[in-house]
């Protein structure tokens, strides 16, 4: 018999929320993580992407909130990017209907007096970044005196991203006596390092070993010779718009995310979106915007949005590029598949790009089925700067000689300047002068 929310010990506001989502059910994570948050001790979590780990921590975190006229924050959440502070502060917010939780979320691309205002009017949960958490506490408007919850989401990711220094800076402001919580899809060196200096003897609560794909997720593999083949299969499948309606397409990094939209938007006008750093905030949440509405079929994306958000009903992954880490393989194909449904994630991969496959498939310990190449999508002969064969010749040391002073070596007797002597700068005179007269007879003659 499957367990129901109502079986777990929330409050009837917090069910009342979960109904109106139309939730009844929890994910293995959210039924392992609940009684073991709600008894205060430290918690490392880790399940795949897709499992409800958002959830997961925020049951329990707000049914142990207790209302209190201080304006200070009960808990701080930290996560990687701008988009997931949107996408938990929604979260909270949708869970809170009918509670009177105040939620802030700061990020980065705000004028920091904004975030600051929003803090000093007070908050129950401060949802942020690494980078302006600190920020803020350095001016003096986030207090962390009532704090008893510190919640790291996608900690690998923050890592990643080279945001250790901030958060050792700003786990030395936080208050010793409080609860740790930690929540990751994959765990790392880095990741256990920290648990080793911040939390007090923590559960580990998993859901799946690290590295085990979602069973409703079909995994597929295109053996592809080069990037510009790659566009031409790409702009096959996406042809199926009725088979490919929702479709998710990773590039290997920001230039190649431009490049395809450019390579792509003529055949799919007003269907494709693009999100990645170099975007301003207002475009990439427009992007997210349009593609969680349906306006726009196909979002173009870096691994930036692999980690965290919630993007519904995504019918394919496609991977335009095999991952040279197996985690970011993880944590892309876990935007499909998700809430029970079943997904697609389909991978192009070239002959240089083969050990990094086979480092996925050690990782999932299992092979992704590899389909044949379409007869009717052209191959491509020719080569991008970036798949260029490079030279292993050795290039040649070019040796100088320089005289004991440090000048180059002397010039050669012919090559040296001096002045002239009269009787030279004489002679040079009336060849100029001769030169001029034969000149003006020839224009006369003509």
């Amino acid at each position: 018999m499957s367990v129901r929310f109502s079986d777990l010990n929330l409050s009837n506001p917090l069910l009342n929320a979960l109904a109106d989502l139309g939730l009844e059910h929890p994910t293995p994570i959210q039924e392992r993580a609940f009684s073991v948050i709600m008894s205060g001790r430290d918690v490392v979590g880790i399940a795949q992407t897709g499992t409800g780990k958002t959830l997961a921590f925020l049951l329990p975190l707000l049914r142990l909130w207790k209302f209190q006229k201080h304006p200070y924050p009960q808990t701080l959440i930290v996560v990687p990017t701008r988009e997931l502070v949107v996408q938990v502060v929604e979260e909270i917010e949708k869970l809170t209907a009918y509670m009177n939780v105040v939620t802030v979320g700061v990020y980065g691309g705000v004028n920091l007096k904004v975030n600051a205002a929003a803090v000093e009017q007070g908050c129950d949960i401060v949802v942020g970044t690494p980078g302006r958490l600190y920020d803020l506490v350095v001016i003096g408007s986030l207090k962390f005196k009532a704090l008893k919850q510190l919640v790291i989401d996608e900690v690998d990711e923050l890592l990643e991203l080279g945001f250790l220094p901030q958060l050792t800076k700003l786990f030395d402001l936080l208050p010793e006596r409080r609860q740790n919580l930690l929540f990751s899809a994959t765990m790392t060196e880095e990741v256990d390092a920290i648990i080793a200096d911040t939390f007090d003897f923590p559960e580990t609560v998993e859901a799946a070993p690290t590295g085990t794909p979602l069973e409703n997720i079909r995994q597929l593999d295109y053996r592809v010779p080069n990037f510009n083949t790659k566009i031409n299969l790409l702009r096959h499948l996406l042809g199926d718009s009725e088979t490919y309606h929702r479709v998710l397409v990773f590039t290997p990094g920001k230039k190649f995310a431009d490049l395809i939209f450019d390579r792509l938007d003529e055949d799919f006008p007003e269907q494709i979106g693009v999100i990645h750093g170099n975007k301003s905030q207002n475009y990439r949440f427009r992007s997210l915007d349009r593609f969680q509405s349906g306006e726009h079929r196909i979002l173009l994306a870096t691994d930036l949005v692999s980690r965290g958000l919630d993007l519904s009903d995504v019918s394919h992954v496609i991977n335009v590029d095999t991952p040279d880490l197996p985690e970011n393989y993880m944590h892309r194909i876990g935007r499909t598949g998700r809430a029970d449904r079943t997904g697609t994630a389909i991978t192009f991969t070239t002959e240089a790009e083969l050990p990094h496959l086979e480092s996925i498939e050690t990782l999932m310990d299992r092979r992704v089925e590899v389909l044949p190449f379409p007869e009717e999508v052209e191959i491509s002969d020719t080569l991008i700067p970036e798949e260029m064969p490079v030279s292993n010749q050795p290039i040649p040391e070019v040796k100088i000689q320089v005289s004991p002073e440090g000048a180059f070596h002397e010039k050669k007797e012919l090559n040296k300047k001096r002045p002239m002597t009269r009787q030279e700068l004489q002679k040079h005179r009336s060849k100029l002068k001769s030169g001029k007269k034969r000149k003006k007879n020839r224009k006369g003659k003509k």
